[in-house]
Parts: C-alpha cells; structure tokens; sequence
C-alpha cells in the first residue's frame, strides 16, 4: 500500500498564457520498472496502468488510472485529504495531505532541458531521502503554489513553490520502483466541481501508513 500511495504522487495541446492557471485535463503515459523481488515490470505496470487522466481546478485535482488496482485519486483540499481507490477494497482509503514522511535533501534547476509537446521545459531535480525525483514543466502551464501551502504530501508544495507550474513530466527512482510519467495530451477545458467529488455512498478509510 505505501509503494503504490507513493506511486501516485509521482503518481498536460493546447497552449496557455503565462500567468493564467491551468484548469483542465491532462493525459499520461506511465512507464514502470519494478526492484521488487518476484514483481515483474509488466504485472507492475497491469497493477498500475499505463494510462492516467489527471483533472485539475485551483486547488482540487482527480486522478483516474487504468490498473487492475489502483482506480482513482480525489485530493479535497477543504478537508487537506486525499482519497485513494483501489479494486480490492470497498472503501477509499485516506490520507492527510499535510503529513510527508519523505523530505527534500537538496535540488538542482536546469533551464530549457526538454521540449515535450512544444512546450520548453525547465528541469527540477529532488535529492530526497526516499530517492530521485526529476520534474519538468512549462511557465505557460502555470498554477499558484498558494492553493497548495497544505499539500505536503509526496513533496508536491515543495515542488509547486519552485516551478508554480503542473508538470509535464515526471520521473521517480526508489529502491522499490522506477517510474517516468510524460504527458501525451493538454486538453485546457472549465472543469464543473463536481468532478472533484467523492462518489455518493462511498465508505472511506484513514490509510494504516
């Protein structure tokens, strides 16, 4: 469960103006190596999915994934939890978003490093205690990292704060997991609110972890 939480915050054609934020629909192409004994790179990346539509709205965002595990993601910022359902559970499992037991060692910006989907991209380098973390995003794709001060989780607030911008790529290397999430497609659309809603019903979990 904490491998595949911490999947998630690893775990954006359509140009925007810099300084707007970016509200809309960005869509992932996820690639998995697994360091885990008797856990193949394919059954990780079935697990996981190759695919993620991610949503995101001032401070609100969904992640819907195509694995034979985990299904979504829902980060409520009113209440600073974000909700993780998976297939082999009936409830969403919770977590405080405000709580990050991985933490930031040093970092490195390397300007103009990539160019994906026309958009240049800066480089973020994370030296974390968990491991490496590269991010790599576009000013024009900005968002404001005020919305997310509470968001510690996974390092996204550290990583807001530096590039106020989303990511258009994203790589992580662990000693359970490497992962490299790049984007395919920016759809910048007005998002209704209710998307960011858990569905009617659900039972919810505080997460063990």
């Amino acid at each position: 469960m904490k491998i595949l939480a911490l999947l998630l915050i690893a775990i954006i054609i359509s140009k925007v103006s810099p300084g707007q934020n970016f509200e809309g629909e960005i869509i992932y192409h996820n690639t998995y190596i697994s360091k885990i004994p008797n856990m193949t790179d394919e059954k990780f990346a079935l697990l996981m999915g190759p695919t993620q539509d991610y949503f995101l709205k001032d401070a609100k965002y969904k992640s819907i994934l195509d694995g034979t595990l985990l299904q979504w993601q829902i980060y409520v910022s009113a209440e600073n939890k974000m909700y993780t359902k998976m297939s082999n559970n009936e409830a969403a499992i919770w977590t405080d978003a405000g709580i990050n037991s991985d933490s930031v060692i040093s970092m490195d910006l390397n300007k103009n490093a990539i160019d994906i989907l026309g958009y240049r991209c800066d480089e973020l380098i994370f030296n974390c205690k968990s491991g490496i973390q590269k991010y790599y995003f576009s000013s024009k794709l900005s968002i404001d990292p005020k919305k997310y001060v509470n968001l510690k989780y996974g390092n996204w607030y550290t990583f807001v704060s530096k590039s106020k911008a989303v990511p258009l790529k994203i790589e992580i290397d662990n000693a359970q997991f490497s992962m490299t999430s790049t984007a395919v497609e920016v759809k910048p659309m007005n998002l209704d609110n209710s998307i960011f809603q858990l569905p009617v019903g659900i039972k919810t979990e505080k997460s063990p972890y």
